[in-house]
């Protein structure tokens, strides 16, 4: 086991309640508690839902982690949680439970950025990140391309999504195929049946003039939303399998061309893939093989890494106190909308 203070990390910015424990770049429990059974006949996460389900798992989920660890709450030697971005409510009540937990113990606080957690969680598998990195972030409700300097102090965004995130297309297409919620997943498993090449898909924001390091996936929406009309009023039996894997390669083409281009123009060797997109299997294969071509050296963390949990929250936190950043004043206000650039918020 590695030595340094041990941290608590708890998030809640959507619908996974998650505690994770970490010393160092160790890994000592995570635990996690979804509620995303509630959300499916809806086709999507409710948030006053989502809200309620964190207060009733937070605390069977503190006691979860702390028994996986063998360790006791007095132990903790620092607290970290997500401040942000996410659901207003859902992150109210992370942060009350974690500035109860500081308050009580009389231990410091980060209040730390859900997107950056995506990034440190690495360190959790691969160790220390190198410097600089290119990270492309691909989750539910956000796509974005990063050069991150140093993970505690320096992340700057190169390109980011101009309408649906990469997981909020695979949600939605997923409804148009009459596929269940969560879509990423179902597209993923049913995809793996199909013809990647069957349905020449769009490839949006690739054009020579469109921006290098933006995406789009609103268009390859109404694509595939318009292809299943067609099929319908031809009165054609619609190839859900082949569909499926033709949205994905278009989908996983654009992410990883786009990383490739930052790589090679940055004049970086190293890619991360963090979020819960990065769990898709085509996406990793992609990546794999473009990055052996390139000569990149690629980080993804195991797929249940990937999604949201408090491992990644509590490893963002122990980079920001072995950085010696300043924990956050216990006032802190939460921020759904909040820039991957801050850290940490309402710093002492």
């Amino acid at each position: 086991m590695s030595e340094g203070p041990l941290v608590l990390g708890i998030e809640t910015s959507c619908d996974e309640t998650g505690v994770g424990l970490v010393r160092g770049n160790t890994l000592l429990a995570d635990a996690v508690a979804s509620s995303v059974d509630s959300h499916v006949r809806y086709g999507g996460v409710v948030p006053e839902v989502a809200a309620r389900a964190h207060l009733e798992a937070m605390v069977p989920t503190m006691h979860r982690a702390l028994d996986l660890a063998g360790v006791r709450l007095s132990d903790v030697d620092a607290l970290a949680v997500t401040a942000g971005p996410g659901l207003a409510g859902a992150l109210l009540v992370g942060t009350a439970a974690a500035k109860s937990y500081a308050l009580a113990l009389d231990r410091p606080l980060y209040g730390v950025n859900h997107l950056a957690a995506h990034v440190a969680v690495d360190t959790l598998q691969h160790g220390d990140l190198p410097t600089p990195l290119v990270v492309l972030l691909v989750s539910g409700g956000h796509t974005s391309l990063l050069l991150v300097d140093d993970i505690a102090c320096r992340v700057r965004t190169l390109g980011a999504t101009l309408d649906d995130a990469a997981g909020e297309a695979f949600d939605k297409v997923a409804r148009l195929l009459g596929l269940p919620y969560p879509g990423g997943p179902v597209i993923d498993r049913i995809a793996a049946g199909g013809d990647p090449r069957a349905v020449a898909f769009p490839r949006g924001m690739t054009g020579p003039r469109d921006s290098a390091y933006d995406f789009s996936f609103s268009g390859l929406k109404t694509a595939v939303a318009r292809w299943v009309e067609a099929a319908e009023r031809a009165g054609t039996a619609i190839p859900i399998a082949d569909v499926a894997a033709s949205f994905q390669e278009a989908v996983a083409d654009v992410l990883t061309r786009k990383a490739m281009r930052a790589c090679r123009e940055y004049d970086v060797a190293d890619l991360l893939i963090g979020g819960g997109v990065a769990a898709n299997s085509r996406l990793r294969a992609l990546a794999t093989q473009r990055c052996g071509e390139a000569g990149i050296r690629l980080r993804i963390p195991r797929p249940a890494l990937c999604t949201d949990n408090g491992a990644m929250v509590a490893a963002l936190g122990a980079r920001l106190l072995a950085a010696g950043v300043p924990p956050s004043a216990l006032d802190f206000a939460t921020d759904p909308g909040m820039p991957v650039e801050q850290l940490t918020v309402g710093r002492y």
